[in-house]
């Protein structure tokens, strides 16, 4: 592995805290990544691309594999709402056309993210001795974490299709990631956490607005 992209490549240590370089370009594009999807701009696939691609290596060498697996969804998903975002209608470059999924979708995604989120914690409980050879060190706090990473996976999906309570899934899974990251003493992306906490909740604040002013404007054309 370069020694740019192994956690023990140091950048700089800040109150007796070692950055790795791999952690601090990480962060940088994944906090650019969500100042931009909260901004309702296109670029924020690609921005999020990278920064996916280097939180993966940098998970698998923490032992948090959920988190790792997470990283190639995020890939994927990354990929369709860079396609789907192209296409949308935009206003100075933004897209617009955000709104709230419906009630019974809403309970849908609900159901299906804490039975998958379930099954996923026991897989990833046991997947040190399924895969010994992958992963030879028992996963820190697996039912947590897989559910964050399943969090993250409807949340993502839902903002890729730009519904707005995306916001809220994003919300609960960075207030969950700020203790998860402290006590696995990766203290910078916990920090990180606190800072995608605001951005969530300011992300969520605009959305709304913009939902709002889509449906005033709707409800104006059908009178």
């Amino acid at each position: 592995m370069p020694d740019f992209l192994s956690i023990d490549s140091i950048a700089f240590t800040i109150l007796g805290y070692p950055m790795s370089y791999i952690e601090l370009v990480g962060t940088i594009f994944y906090l650019w990544s969500v100042w931009l999807i909260s901004k309702r701009r296109v670029l924020t696939w690609p921005i999020g691309i990278v920064s996916s691609l280097l939180y993966l290596i940098l998970f698998y060498q923490i032992r948090l594999y959920s988190d790792s697996l997470e990283q190639v969804y995020y890939l994927g998903a990354s990929v369709y709402g860079w396609w789907i975002w192209l296409k949308a209608p935009k206003d100075d470059g933004q897209v617009t056309d955000v709104r709230y999924s419906n009630q019974r979708q809403i309970i849908l995604w609900i159901v299906l993210t804490a039975v998958v989120s379930t099954l996923t914690g026991y897989l990833m409980s046991q997947i040190h001795l399924i895969f010994p050879a992958l992963f030879p060190d028992a996963a820190s706090y697996p039912y947590l974490d897989a559910l964050t990473t399943i969090m993250s996976f409807s949340a993502m999906w839902l903002m890729a299709l730009k519904k707005t309570e995306s916001w809220i899934y994003w919300i609960i899974v960075d207030v969950i990631g700020i203790w998860l990251y402290y006590v696995k003493d990766v203290k910078f992306i916990a920090l990180l956490y606190v800072v995608l906490l605001i951005l969530a909740i300011n992300g969520f604040r605009m959305w709304i607005a913009t939902t709002r002013r889509a449906r005033t404007s709707s409800t104006a054309a059908d009178a």
